[in-house]
Formats: structure tokens, sequence, C-alpha cells
């Protein structure tokens, strides 16, 4: 099968399956296992950071952030977009005990006047802003300049106020950017990295940040159960994401690019291609807003041995990534343009 839902879907290599089988472990809450410090410390250099967590998900490891910076009660600026409010099922509120409040982000950007515009300080009616969270590549799939991650920088440090940063994506973005991922994290006091996405760990991500957050955040973690024993297991396939996967993800958005390209020429579809920042290729087809309609188009890539993911409303994600080769792309085009076919008379 050709599944194109999401970068989620990556099933570990086989280098990582042999590094699994002979990883030498050890009990991780005693700070034991040679493995998982080793991830940590290769983790937390590549993102130019002092410490680093090894955590069981990406949700977890934002979620974990929130309840290490934030007293319970105060309230946290993010996108109206960003993952922690559209795919966490309000963790937030149940976890830290803190109240998101969205701004305004078009493609990731949080403006300085927006976030100036809902700071607050704490008084009779109102909570005060305890943290400032940014994504970086964000979860509709674009890249955020690193000038606006200036701004919404600066904005923290005038109110003294620390930066998280969602960046499940964050080497994505930095092949994006041509920059290094750790100029993407120096904007940013803590950054939760997913290696269990386009990097093909089966399990993982981690948290980043300064020595005395992530031991505060270790005592949080142990509270929300992540502390996983001999873990060293999962962290053997996470050392091979982070040394050797990340150097390819310039193949994969080739061919997100090669895809949007094929399917702009697809009457009916609704794509920009120069929108296409990293791996994943977000567009529209109207007549899918019916979901007989929907479920015919998804039974037709079905045809051809290719899972997609409708969104829907019409809106489609298709995700590129280490099993989606050249050949894997004609074959999603071919089935694209059966599976759209007539678009433009519905």
């Amino acid at each position: 099968m050709i599944d194109i839902r999401s970068d989620t879907v990556t099933k570990p290599t086989d280098a990582m399956r042999k590094a699994m089988a002979g990883a030498e472990v050890g009990d991780d809450v005693f700070g034991e296992d040679p493995t998982i410090n080793k991830l940590e410390r290769l983790g937390a250099e590549m993102l130019g950071k002092e410490a680093a967590l090894f955590v069981p998900s990406g949700t977890f490891g934002n979620q974990l952030a929130l309840f290490t910076w934030c007293p319970r009660g105060t309230e946290v600026l993010l996108g109206e977009e960003c993952h922690i409010i559209q795919h966490e099922a309000a963790a937030a509120s149940i976890i830290a005990g803190v109240q998101t409040r969205p701004v305004p982000a078009p493609d990731g950007v949080l403006p300085a006047e927006a976030l100036r515009k809902r700071l607050r300080k704490r008084e009779i009616h109102a909570p005060a802003t305890s943290l400032i969270c940014t994504e970086n590549a964000h979860a509709m799939g674009r890249v955020v300049p690193l000038s606006a991650m200036d701004e919404a920088r600066e904005t923290a440090d005038e109110w003294k106020l620390p930066v998280h940063l969602d960046g499940a994506r964050i080497f994505n973005a930095a092949v994006a950017l041509g920059c290094e991922a750790r100029d993407i994290a120096a904007r940013a006091d803590s950054v939760m990295v997913c290696l269990s996405k386009g990097l093909c760990a089966p399990v993982g991500s981690l948290l980043v940040g300064g020595k005395d957050f992530i031991e505060e955040a270790r005592l949080k973690r142990k509270i929300m159960g992540g502390g996983m024993r001999q873990a060293g297991i999962l962290a053997a396939a996470g050392i091979i994401a982070l040394e050797g996967q990340t150097r390819r993800l310039a193949e994969d958005h080739v061919r997100a690019k090669k895809i949007a390209e094929g399917l702009a020429e697809i009457p009916g579809i609704l794509i920009n291609p120069s929108e296409v920042d990293i791996n994943m290729i977000f567009f529209s087809w109207p007549p899918a807003k019916d979901a007989g309609t929907a479920a015919r188009a998804i039974q037709t890539f079905g045809k051809h041995n290719v899972v997609v993911s409708h969104r829907g409303g019409g809106l489609f994600r298709f995700a590129t990534h280490y099993w989606i080769g050249d050949a894997e792309v004609q074959t999603i085009l071919t089935a694209s343009r059966e599976a759209f076919a007539g678009g433009q008379t519905l």
C-alpha cells in the first residue's frame, strides 16, 4: 500500500530494527539507560540546547512543556490553527490547568501586534499570560520565516515570558529555510521535535531546553506517566532518525512539489504548488464536500493501492515520506487523475 495520509505512518527502517534489537538498555527513570542518554545528548546538541528529555509523543512533549512552564490558572497565547489548539484534545486545560487564547496566525505567523493586544497581566477579571507558543513548520504545512519568529521572540522578551516551539517537523522547516535546526530552535526557550513522523522512528519525541527546565520537566513527565524504564529500545531508532533521516528530507520536499504540480494540472482541483513548503500537500476538490463523492474518490485511490486522507469540506492532505519514492509519485498522480476526473463539471 502507498499510504500518504500522513508522515506518521512511516515504519522503521531495517537499520532501525537492527539497532532496536541490539540496543543496550537500563532504567531510564533512574537515568541509567545509556541509549536514552545518548539520544538526549544528541538531540540537545543538534538543537543547540543544554538538555533534552525523551517522551512518548509530540502531544505529550507539547503538553509537558505547558505543564512545566505555566502556573495553573494562567493563559497561553498561540496560533488559532496550531497543533496544540486543533489536535491535542484540549489537554492544556486538563494537564496544565491553563487557558489557551488563540491568535490569528496566517500561515503560522504570529503577528507581534496581535500578540500585544492579547498579552495580559493578572487582575480581578483576567489571567496572566505565562507562555507564548510558536510552531515551525506549521501544522498546515507552511514554513515560518525566521524574521517572523524573531518578532514573536522580541514580544515575549518585552514581557519576560518564555517561548515554546512546537517543532514537530523542525528539520523539515530547516531544509525549507536553508538553515540549521538549531537556528530555528534559538528563537525559543523550549522545543518539541518528533522522531516518529518523517524521520521514521516508530515511537517518540524529544523536549529540549535549558538544564533547569528539563530537570523540572523530568519530574512532570513522571507525573504524566512518561517514565518508560528500558526505553532505549525505542531511543535506538531515534538516534538513527536524527543522525541519518534528517539528511534526506529534501527528497520528500521535492516529491511533494512534484505531486502538487501534477495535481494543479487536474481540472477542478484548487491548489497553489508554490505554497508547498515541506512534505505536505493541502488542496481542495469542491465536489468532495458531498460525502458520497468523497467516498467514491477514496475508493478509486484504493483501487490503485493508495490510501489518502479527506479532511472534510473538500480538503485533502497528501504527505510524502521515506517510503514514497519516484515510482509511488507516479502512481499517486495516476490515481489522482482518475479519482478527480470530471471535477470541473460537478
